[in-house]
């Protein structure tokens, strides 16, 4: 491994109903990245995008805290944008810290997964607010099911059902 390491982040957007997803990383700038799918090792590549991930906090209690991605207000952007907050995609961001020198070289840090719930914008930049899977849940968000894989292992305090 390099002797300099950064952070970077890997987004999937997801929906039910339109064929495809979007994945974008924002770190190999006019450059397609791997991420590797830990079960079976196959690559999935994520194109560039820049792109802001805030907003998101871990507590021993739970991940229950509201997130926000920020992208530039151009055309790419807001051509997904709309269809994103209408079909209430599902977004999957891992922030990774790599060796800037082998793109098939990172650690996952941290994984969080939102619902995509409403946007805002400015002449410069377009923010998607996005409720944690536990708020989606609460506000009775589609596709509300939990399952291990989008909420990790729960507080041993909190009454939910895992499926």
């Amino acid at each position: 491994m390099s002797e300099s390491l950064a952070f970077a982040q890997y987004l999937t957007l997801r929906s039910e109903t339109t064929l495809g997803d979007y994945k974008f990383q924002n770190y190999w700038i006019n450059e397609d990245a791997p991420f590797f799918n830990i079960e079976t090792g196959v690559p999935a590549y994520f194109g560039f995008l820049p792109f802001i991930f805030s907003g998101m906090t871990v507590t021993k209690s739970g991940e229950n805290q509201d997130a926000t991605l920020t992208f530039p207000n151009n055309e790419l952007s807001r051509g997904w944008a709309e269809t994103a907050v209408q079909e209430r995609y599902l977004a999957n961001v891992r922030t990774v810290l790599i060796d800037p020198t082998n793109k098939e070289n990172y650690t996952l840090i941290n994984r969080y997964i939102g619902q995509i719930v409403t946007a805002t914008w400015d002449s410069t930049s377009l923010q998607l607010s996005m409720a944690s899977i536990l708020d989606a849940v609460g506000n009775d968000i589609p596709r509300k099911r939990l399952t291990q894989q989008l909420v990790g292992s729960l507080p041993l305090t909190t009454r939910i059902r895992v499926q």
